[in-house]
This record gives structure tokens, sequence and C-alpha cells, in this order.
């Protein structure tokens, strides 16, 4: 079966072709759409092992860029399908999925209509995966598509855990609790690192940390989510790339009425003008907080600090919940290529019995293994995610039945 994976974002896709087979998967290609919207737009593929170019040109809207990636993957150099009729399915990661998803499922137009309604919890992200399925139906009518949702491993979460502290009322109304996100990255590489690390994942307590320009930290116990950093929207938790992350409700209270800010004006300042953007008043990207901050600026080291702080806060409380910790992992842009948050995050968490060999860490940026000690009581992973191959499987399992 050959699997197409599209991981749609505000200005991007992501995408992925495997084929795939009751004996394991092979990856055909993969590349990354970027600019959408933006002048300037880019195509990008793997080659090699090495990303590169094969298109400039603007790209108006998702469906443009989509039809550009069937273009990329049938015609041309590095084509490696003869004709659009060999893809049998495509799978989306879908951030949101409400209550209502709490597995992966067949997209038809009440799944539609229910990714939709979920939209408004999570802005930045549920227009442009919807607007991926779209796209796919106006090029490729008939195939069978597939939604894999980022909340869905974060179900198992118990009520006292997802539950806020606000009038129950609201919750039996609206829907109104904790939901987490990054569930398809948490949930593959805590399997991964328990691998990895000769650890039982049904029978251990892991803390993973998803850092990229989202980020999100999560308690793993025997297997399932006990808690996460993220809430309602993605928006709380961790500091982020221009997100704020856990902030008490009464600032923004203060700062309408100082500011007279609108309701989109709050929504920017939360998801758009925050984190290390609004902080070092630099950048989003940590690999220029970092440069900046090993210049001596004030606040890019600031941000850098508040950043790994929160880490180190998150991390510590999820060892509460579950009463001890047998293994730490880092993903994402940032945990898997910076070995400076790694190590600022670990260095003060050595009364878990987490320590890190500092050469191991610094040698493995950008790869995956193991970065603990020998004498580390607690095993300390670096694990390259891959939500497309996960979504693949799901894909796989969904049309196969």
């Amino acid at each position: 079966m050959i699997i197409l994976v599209l991981n749609s974002g505000s200005s991007s896709i992501k995408f992925q072709l495997f084929e795939m087979n009751d004996q394991g998967q092979q990856l055909l290609s993969k590349g990354i759409v970027e600019r959408i919207g933006i002048k300037g737009g880019v195509l990008k593929q793997c080659i090699g092992g090495v990303s590169q170019v094969v298109l400039e040109k603007d790209i108006p809207d998702h469906t443009i860029g989509i039809k550009l990636v069937f273009e990329n993957l049938t015609k041309g150099a590095n084509a490696v399908l003869k004709n659009l009729s060999e893809i049998n399915a495509v799978g989306h990661r879908v951030v949101h999925g409400g209550e209502l998803f709490k597995e992966s499922v067949l997209v038809d137009n009440a799944v539609k209509q229910q990714i939709k309604e979920c939209s408004e919890l999570a802005p930045l992200h549920n227009p442009a995966n919807l607007k991926g399925i779209m796209s796919v139906e106006a090029l490729l009518d008939s195939i069978p598509q597939v939604a894999v949702f980022d909340t869905s491993f974060h179900q198992t979460m118990p009520t006292k855990a997802y539950l806020y502290g606000i009038p129950y009322n609201y919750y039996e109304k609206y829907k109104i609790r904790r939901y987490g996100f990054h569930g398809i990255s948490h949930k593959y590489v805590a399997e991964q690192a328990a691998e990895m690390c000769n650890k039982d994942f049904t029978n251990s307590k892991v803390v993973t940390c998803h850092l990229g320009n989202g980020a999100s930290v999560t308690g793993i116990k025997n297997g399932a989510s006990v808690d996460t950093s993220m809430g309602f929207t993605p928006v709380t938790g961790l500091m982020m790339g221009t997100r704020c992350g856990t902030l008490d409700p009464g600032i923004l209270l203060y700062l309408e009425e100082k500011e007279h800010l609108s309701i989109k004006g709050i929504n920017n300042l939360l998801n758009k003008e925050s984190g290390l953007q609004g902080v070092s008043g630099l950048s989003s990207d940590m690999r220029d907080i970092e440069k900046a901050a090993d210049d001596g600026l004030y606040r890019a080291k600031l941000a850098f600090d508040m950043y790994t702080y929160r880490i180190r806060k998150w991390i510590g409380s999820f060892v509460g919940v579950m009463n001890g910790i047998d293994l730490l992992v880092f993903t994402g842009g940032i945990g898997e290529n910076s070995f400076k948050v790694r190590e600022d995050v670990c260095k003060q968490l050595s009364f878990f019995g987490i320590t890190i060999d500092e050469e191991r860490n610094v040698g493995l940026c950008g790869q995956g293994g193991i970065i603990s000690a020998s004498n580390s009581s607690v095993a300390v992973a670096v694990v390259n995610t891959n939500e497309e191959l996960v979504i693949a499987q799901e894909v796989f399992k969904i049309v196969n039945n």
C-alpha cells in the first residue's frame, strides 16, 4: 500500500510517502513546502539524506502546494511514482480532536465538520489541517483519507488532571478541559526511547519533552499519558517560540484595561508575540537565541534561562504525579539539536537521579541516542521524532480494516 502523509501548517506542508505492508515500511520520498501564501515559496525534497531546494515560486494556497507535491512525486528526476493512481490513501496530522476523537478515523463529511468545530480550540492549526484534507479532495476526489489527532493519546488523563477549577457546568456545556497536544510525537518517542534503553514501555515512568517552536512535556506511566503541560489550547504550559505558556489570566484583564486590547489583540499577544520572541525581542528561533546569549545579549540569555527553567518545573511536577521516573526523553527541533538546552535542563535534576554524560550530550546534536551518564539511575535519551511514520501506520491499519 502506498500512503502519502501530509502535515499541514499555517504556511507549510511536510510530506512523506511510504510503501507499507504487514512486514514493515519503506520511505519513498519526503520533503516540505514552505512559505505558502508568502512571497518566495519553496519546495524542498530530501535527496540522499540531504534537504535540497527543487522548486522556488510563489505558492498562494495549500491546494497549489499539495498539487506541487503531487507533481514532484510523479514528474522529473526525483519522481518515485508513475502516476497519482498509485497512491492508495492519504493520512493527515490534525492537532485538535476535542473529546470527539479518542483514536484516528477515516475522513467523511461529519469528521470534516467536527474538525472545523474544533478549530476555535486550535486556531493556528486545525484550519490548516482541514485545508490539507480539502485540497486532497479537490485533486484526488475518491481517495481514502485518515485523520490522526494530536489530542488522542492524552485521552487517558484522569478527570482530576484534565478538569480546571472553574464552575463544572462550563465543562458540561462547552467541554472546557485540558486536552494536551503533540500526542503523536510523545507516544512515538517514548516507545522508541524505552526500546533503546531496554525499558518496558508498559511498565515504566517516562517523561517526554517535545521541544520545538511549539513545546510540551508529558508524563507517561505504564504506556498511558497521565498528564501533559498543554491544556485547553496549545498556548499554555511551557514558554515556546512565540507562545507565552502558562500565564496568570488576571494579566489579560489588566492589559485589556491598560492597552485596550481586543480579543484579536489578546490572541496575537498570546500566540504570536510572546515566548522567546517576546522576551528576547530578537527571534523565536532557539539557534538565534543561543548565539545572541553567547554574545552577551541580556534579553537573549534571559529568554534561554526562562525557557529551560520552565521545562525543569514541568519535569519535576510529573515526577511527583507518577511517584518517580525511569526515563527522560528529549525530542523536537530544539530537543534533538540543542545540547545546551538539554544540559541546562538536566543539570539541576540530580535529586531525581538524573545525570548526563556531557561528551555524549554534545556529540548527539541532531542525532538520537542515550546521553545519560553510567552512574545515572534514570536513563536519558534523545529521539528523532517521526510523526509522519506513526500517521502512516495508523492509515495502514484503518484502511486495511
